[in-house]
């Protein structure tokens, strides 16, 4: 019989060339396969880092609506807003807008608990003292556990007065437009409870070290329950009187 002349032919003595078997061939493509996702889970890792941080910024936003919705109705049942923070008889300053809304953020028992007739830090409000409070913390933001970052906005560009409650009827500009609560950065963190909110402080920071809550920026809820998130530019503006109302917002990478 004629050799087949497509057949390759072998050195006298050797065994012919084996073929790959087929498991051999199927761990061949399941590499190829596995490269091939691992190439693209390398493209993809930017995109799946920056999705913790993107939850943490929508946990602010919703953290600032149901301040700005706990704020509403406040004033709905007393007519007015709460004042920055309540004073005793001599101006010492007492207690904080965070204490007065405990009961419009289902905290009405702890608020119960607090002698509001004493200051913030006095031993009788020790308990209410060592609480922490979720719904005033900020995810992004590293601080004591009973501490938050979310302050009140005073006059001009903001809702509250520092010792007197306020009519949502008698804000000189709409509600879309008039700032209610921002948030600062960690490092000027107060106790909840304390009739302090450092906008000021932390936006005299912006101009050394432009530390921001989030990556670009800071989130702040305005009086219709509305959340900015401004830019380190706007907020200098805003404050010193040279901004615009406060709904030029930045989509700066979130960290």
């Amino acid at each position: 019989m004629d050799d087949n002349p497509y057949e390759s032919p072998h050195s006298a003595g050797e065994p012919p060339v084996r073929q790959p078997s087929k498991w051999t061939r199927r761990l061949v493509e399941w590499l190829v396969v596995l490269g091939i996702i691992a190439i693209l889970v390398a493209l993809l890792l930017p995109a799946v880092r920056s999705s913790p941080s993107a939850a943490r910024r929508s946990q602010c936003s919703n953290n600032l609506k149901n301040i700005a919705l706990a704020l509403q109705n406040y004033a709905d049942t007393y007519q007015a807003l709460p004042p920055a923070y309540t004073v005793d008889a001599t101006g010492r300053p007492l207690h904080s807008w965070r204490t007065l809304i405990l009961p419009f953020i289902e905290q009405r028992a702890l608020y119960e608990s607090i002698d509001l007739s004493k200051p913030w830090d006095d031993p009788a409000n020790l308990a209410a003292y060592e609480t922490t409070i979720s719904a005033y913390q900020c995810p992004s933001v590293t601080c004591p556990p009973n501490h938050t970052t979310y302050c009140a906005v005073m006059d001009p560009v903001g809702s509250f007065r520092p010792t007197e409650s306020r009519k949502i009827a008698e804000l000189p500009r709409s509600t879309s437009s008039t700032l209610m609560v921002m948030e600062v950065a960690g490092e000027h963190s107060v106790h909840w409870m304390s009739p302090t909110d450092p906008i000021e402080r932390w936006i005299l920071d912006l101009d050394t070290v432009a530390k921001t809550p989030h990556p670009g920026g800071a989130q702040v809820v305005h009086v219709d329950g509305s959340v900015d998130f401004l830019t380190p530019t706007v907020v200098r503006e805003l404050f010193s009187g040279n901004g615009q109302d406060a709904e030029e917002t930045s989509d700066a990478e979130l960290d």
